[in-house]
């Protein structure tokens, strides 16, 4: 079957992002880059956590973090992964409206969390004079949850420019593993995220 040949739900295959060898192809890619992410947040936890008690005389994370907001971040985030869970879901079973639907609510989770980790930290730097430079302990911070924030960023353009640009083409063998690749990277940025809420803020409270 030809990757863009128009497809019905009755032909529509149960795993349709197998279904091909370019499929196939796009996931051993996929997991090729994803090894090589694992090692570079492994880096940046390691570095946080030989430097997170350096804090030049300022303040310590227990003094800083506000669990609250980060909380419902995390709540946040955390949905945006089940939500995605139910764009596959659909996508399995050939309803793009539904997919479409879905990944638009995950786009705008994860916007929401996006948004929160900047207004953190803002808040962060005009409330306590804590930035990137202010210490080592600052310069680590910034990088590993700076960095987990440029990956979301990453997740939503990615993810949207799957959504505009299949529109009209509907659901193909052809599109169909880019969709679920781009899910199964978002689930990875969740991942990293209950690490850094755990090595970071969590420990970081009883600093």
């Amino acid at each position: 079957m030809h990757t863009e040949e128009k497809l019905t739900a009755e032909t529509f295959p149960a795993a349709p992002e197998r279904a091909t060898l370019e499929g196939k192809n796009k996931f051993l890619g996929f997991w090729l880059f994803l090894a090589g992410e694992t090692i570079l947040f492994a880096s940046l936890f390691a570095t946080f956590l030989a430097l997170r008690g350096s804090t030049a005389g300022g303040p310590k994370t227990s003094e800083i973090f506000g669990m609250g907001l980060v909380f419902f971040a995390t709540m946040l985030l955390l949905t945006s992964s089940l939500t995605s869970v139910y764009a596959m879901y659909h996508m399995r079973n050939f309803a793009f409206k539904k997919m479409q639907l879905w990944l638009l609510i995950t786009v705008l989770l994860g916007a929401g969390f996006l948004a929160l980790e900047i207004y953190e930290f803002n808040h962060y730097v005009h409330e306590f004079g804590f930035t990137i430079k202010s210490s080592a302990l600052g310069s680590s911070f910034y990088t590993l949850v700076g960095t987990h924030g440029a990956h979301v960023t990453f997740g939503l353009f990615w993810i949207l420019t799957l959504m505009i640009r299949n529109s009209r083409r509907g659901l193909t063998l052809y599109n169909a593993p880019k969709f679920y690749v781009a899910s199964l990277y978002w689930h990875f940025i969740d991942v990293v995220w209950v690490f850094i809420f755990t090595v970071v803020y969590l420990m970081g409270m009883v600093e």
